[in-house]
């Protein structure tokens, strides 16, 4: 059986990281507590150091080092948010660090990574195949390897999340954080349910790189055979055997999320919460507006990274915007005559839509002689205004596809 971590561990990484990492705020979320009835927060480790949770453990793991260790430098792989706090931990420390990142890492966390003194060594299609190349870089070096979430002193050191939200807020009756290799909610759940049992903690994951649900039911970590997801920060193919134990021990249930119910949490944070969050940061919120899960209130949903590529944003948002019906993406087959085009986008204006980009086409094989094709992207007021001006341009005889999501 594995050794779980305690209590008393979790305290004493506290204490390992006081006046290294911050105590982020418990910030109310309003769209949230209207949404579950009841009062709703959120825990901004979008606003850690690093811009996520993880330099907690990263530090934790790596000062416990000996002097022998520190001189054979630390290795890690990451997406990004271990990799800056294993950076960021080293710098402190006084080690070198080598980071291994996938080769579509985004650019601006191998940026940050390089900036808080890393070399950063771009590797595979994803965490699982860099984590390879970095345990052969262990072996071939002496480096000591920082895995980025099966590791008690990293355990520990994510707990002290929980430790700050049970005083922060002492009437919490559930808490909701993604999960990815599950080092966050492994060491969340140990304080919690030490010294709250009665809170319920609820782990979520992207339906594409869900790896503990079929895990958890088969009674061992099982490995995915692919896995893809807008959330690289959780895109994890397999839990590790330490976390492992500990979800199936303490955590009262993980859920999954979709892509969609991920943009619409993004796009509400940001909109509602102005709060910039990274996919993986804001899976729990998404599991709270789908409505995927039932939970007491007052909730705390962690926010547990803000590092997003600001392409990645763009897109997000657009997406997240097309989920809640403001952002249509429409064809419309038409007579090809003067002013016919004029005479759509005023049909459009009438019904207040703004249309945000327009793309005329002839030369098309599907079209007959005479039709013309206009490809446009249209901004509405939510999904019933969309229905409605969809409705009227056919009304109006005008043959209109909605052009499904990239």
């Amino acid at each position: 059986m594995t050794e779980l971590v305690s209590l008393d561990d979790v305290r004493a990484a506290r204490e390992l990281i006081a006046g290294v990492t911050r105590t982020t705020p418990l910030e109310p979320s309003r769209p949230l507590s209207a949404e579950l009835g009841g009062p709703a927060w959120l825990k901004c480790e979008n606003l850690q150091r690093a811009g996520s949770y993880k330099v907690r453990g990263a530090y934790v793991r790596i000062s416990r080092l000996s002097t022998a260790e520190r001189e054979r430098g630390v290795v890690a792989a990451s997406a990004g948010n271990h990799a800056q706090g294993v950076a960021l931990a080293a710098g402190l420390v006084g080690t070198r660090a080598t980071v291994f990142m996938p080769v579509n890492a985004p650019l601006p966390k191998v940026a940050a990574t390089k900036g808080y003194g890393a070399q950063v060594e771009l590797v595979g299609a994803n965490v699982d195949e860099s984590l390879i190349a970095a345990q052969a870089y262990a072996e071939r070096t002496g480096a000591v390897l920082i895995h980025p979430f099966d590791h008690p002193d990293v355990i520990a050191g994510q707990g002290t999340v929980a430790l700050e939200i049970l005083e922060q807020c002492p009437e919490v009756k559930t808490i909701v954080t993604g999960v990815g290799g599950g080092g966050l909610i492994s060491g969340m759940a140990v304080a919690v349910k030490a010294l709250r049992p009665d809170v319920r903690v609820i782990g979520v994951q992207a339906a594409g790189a869900a790896a503990f649900p079929p895990s958890l039911e088969a009674g061992e970590p099982l490995r995915l055979p692919a896995f893809a997801t807008i959330a690289d920060g959780i895109a994890v193919g397999r839990p590790g055997e330490i976390t492992f134990a500990h979800v199936r021990k303490l955590v009262d249930e993980v859920v999954t999320v979709t892509e969609e119910d991920i943009s619409r949490a993004l796009l509400m944070l940001l909109e509602r919460g102005k709060q910039v969050v990274e996919p993986a940061g804001a899976v729990g919120v998404a599991a709270l507006l789908a409505g995927v899960v039932e939970v007491q209130a007052p909730v705390v949903a962690v926010l547990s990274g803000g590092n997003i590529d600001p392409l990645l944003m763009l897109r997000v948002i657009e997406h997240g915007l097309a989920a809640a019906g403001r952002y249509l993406r429409i064809t419309v087959r038409c007579s090809d005559r003067p002013g016919q085009l004029a005479s759509l986008l005023s049909e459009i204006a009438e019904h207040r839509a703004n249309v945000v980009d327009v793309v005329h086409q002839r030369a098309n094989p599907r079209l007959g002689l005479g039709e013309v094709e206009v490809a446009l992207s249209v901004e509405t007021r939510g999904v019933e205004h969309s229905v409605k001006l969809i409705g009227a341009l056919r009304n109006s005889g005008y043959q209109v596809t909605i052009a499904p999501e990239a």
